[in-house]
């Protein structure tokens, strides 16, 4: 039986962590994130937010001023894991640990963000000239044709700056991976096998383009993430056992750094192929782009001074190879920023410390007011 967890009218308006237990306690799978959506919805309404409600999409906000800061983090979460030591819905609290789906990622940012939000909304610390946003919202996870936060940005107010609510050890990442996907098509000519000679074989031709491939040089180098990778993961070819195969195509998953863009990228694999006879190349993805936030970006600076604040150090930014909802948001500078470890993601022993879900919200808090003091 799940451990009793504070309602929206129970829950203290600012705690993070009992929004948090009360949002592991309710399951939302990519697709299913309604009544997470409706709980912070009647959470922040219950404590006098400015509300605004697409679909299972949920945004905050406070202040009329042009500079906006916006807050995003996502409500879904993956299907459990094998072996979870508690039921995964069950918001367990143990030695100093919140156990849980989602605990980590992305839950805990969320509940934080929300908090956070309230704390600063209630305050008045927002100044005439500001905007502060929250958007909680769905199928981050899924990877699939619909994103919660792409599906609503048009209808936002457009950002001055992102925070991206994602687990990195509440320490600013200002450098994300991209993923680029090719679909390498290898086309022969079609032969009885005892007769190669009539044939040309597609996976002879796919052999060599795969060589080149492998020794595709993208050596710029990303001072947050290194150079890109390019790897072969999957091929398919042939149809029967005695026929030389007319058509192979292999995926091609290139990890990309802000150091080149897609479109760079995809110039260099055709040029190299186009030696190559019967090769063509398929850009099979090219939505999750690299993203990365400017040196002199007010954000960054809000977000290192905050961290650094809480942690009691001076920090050095991070990247990220992990993909996020900061895509949708590449062209604004932003960072990604929450609590939890990345590593416990979609695991089994997905839990986090209570000690870090308070912080988060000192972090946020911190952040906000450092910003909007600064300016753009």
């Amino acid at each position: 039986m799940p451990s009793p967890v504070p309602s929206a009218a129970s829950a203290t308006r600012t705690d993070p962590v009992s929004l948090l237990r009360s949002l592991i306690a309710i399951p939302s799978l990519t697709g299913e994130e309604g009544p997470a959506a409706a709980f912070i919805e009647e959470t922040a309404r219950a404590a006098g937010a400015d509300v605004w409600r697409r679909d299972d999409n949920v945004v905050l906000s406070a202040g009329s001023g042009e500079n906006t800061l916006l807050w995003n983090s996502h409500l879904d979460v993956v299907p459990p894991s094998a072996d979870h030591p508690y039921d995964p819905f069950d918001p367990v609290m143990r030695d100093g640990w919140i156990y849980g789906r989602g605990s980590v990622d992305a839950k805990a940012s969320g509940a934080a963000m929300v908090s956070a939000f309230l704390q600063v909304s209630l305050s008045g610390a927002i100044p005439t000239g500001g905007r502060l946003m929250v958007a909680l919202t769905a199928c981050e996870e899924g990877g699939g044709a619909y994103n919660g936060l792409e599906s609503i940005r048009p209808e936002l107010p457009e950002p001055s700056a992102v925070v991206i609510g994602e687990p990195t050890g509440l320490v600013p990442c200002v450098a994300q991976k991209g993923l680029l996907i090719l679909k390498i098509h290898a086309h022969g000519t079609a032969a009885h096998a005892g007769r190669p000679q009539s044939g040309v074989n597609a996976i002879s031709r796919a052999s060599a383009a795969i060589q080149t491939i492998e020794r595709l040089a993208l050596d710029r180098t990303d001072p947050f993430l290194g150079t890109p990778t390019v790897t072969v993961t999957t091929i398919e070819g042939g149809t029967a056992r005695n026929a030389v195969p007319d058509h192979c195509v292999f995926a091609v998953d290139i990890r990309t750094t802000p150091a080149y863009t897609h479109e760079e990228v995809i110039a260099l694999v055709r040029q190299a192929l186009s030696p190559l006879a019967g090769i063509e190349v398929e850009v099979y993805s090219n939505r999750f782009v690299p993203c990365a936030t400017p040196d002199d970006a007010a954000i960054r600076a809000a977000a290192l001074a905050a961290c650094s604040n809480v942690h009691g150090k001076a920090l050095m930014p991070t990247g990220s190879p992990t993909a996020s909802d900061w895509i949708f948001m590449h062209d604004r500078p932003a960072v990604k920023l929450g609590p939890g470890e990345s590593r416990r993601s979609h695991t089994a022993e997905e839990r986090i410390r209570v000690s870090q879900v308070h912080a988060a919200q000192q972090v946020y808090t911190d952040l906000a007011q450092t910003y909007f003091a600064t300016g753009r």
